[in-house]
């Protein structure tokens, strides 16, 4: 089995075409990125609001975690029917609602978990509400924003592969339409080729937030202090 997957993805015919490799892979990209930006785009501001003012967040936060707990084909499956058709949107829409919830709950739990002191001394400085929120809150709170959007990340892409069952395309085709055919080979590359765009994109996010998160709220500024020796403090 494991011969035959690998004579699949270095089979030169399955990489080029409308159907090949690559442009699955690209599909797969596209529809991952698109639904975690519509996503961001609505979790975000909510839950950097609910966050900062500490309203709504029993409601908001609640709805997040059931809709966390909903059966990623069976909320596929009931867009699809109340939409009355099978297509790119409805699928999209089924994404974004998936991706919501991690992106909202670790916003709010980011900006909410400032110390309180923090945002008080900021107040004390004159700064306004959003100044607050945009110069200190949000830089604190950017390491769980982070993980929010990281663990959206690979929800979508997992979810997009079963979402070739009506009609999407990517990764997921080789998937489903491999189950049809019996053909495991197909099966089992597109199951490792989703494994691995998964663990490329969450090795992306890791980077990302190792160049944006300040080094004292890493940790990394404290250790270079630690590992300092006198000799050197004093040179």
């Amino acid at each position: 089995m494991l011969q035959s997957m690998l004579e699949f993805l270095t089979d030169s015919a399955n990489w080029s075409g409308a159907e090949g490799i690559g442009n699955r892979i690209l599909q797969h990209i596209w529809y991952t990125f698109l639904a975690l930006g519509l996503a961001a785009l609505i979790a975000l501001p909510v839950g950097l609001l609910i966050g900062h003012t500490r309203r709504g967040a029993f409601l908001a936060i609640n709805l997040g975690n059931a809709a966390r707990a909903l059966p990623t084909l069976g909320l596929l499956t009931l867009i699809v029917l109340l939409m009355g058709r099978i297509g790119f949107t409805p699928v999209l829409v089924a994404l974004v609602v998936l991706g919501i919830p991690p992106i909202l709950t670790s916003t709010y739990a980011g900006v909410s978990g400032v110390d309180p002191a923090t945002v008080d001394a900021a107040r004390g400085m004159g700064m306004t509400e959003g100044e607050i929120l945009r110069q200190v809150e949000i830089p604190i709170a950017l390491p769980l924003i982070i993980s929010g959007l990281r663990s959206a990340t690979l929800q979508i892409v997992s979810t997009a592969t079963i979402a070739a069952i009506v009609a999407l395309g990517g990764l997921g085709r080789y998937v489903v339409d491999g189950l049809s055919l019996r053909d495991f080979p197909q099966m089992l590359s597109g199951a490792v080729l989703v494994a691995l765009l998964a663990i490329v994109l969450d090795l992306l996010f890791a980077l990302a937030a190792r160049f944006t998160v300040s080094d004292g709220l890493t940790g990394r500024v404290s250790k270079s202090l630690t590992q300092t020796t006198p000799a050197q403090a004093g040179s």
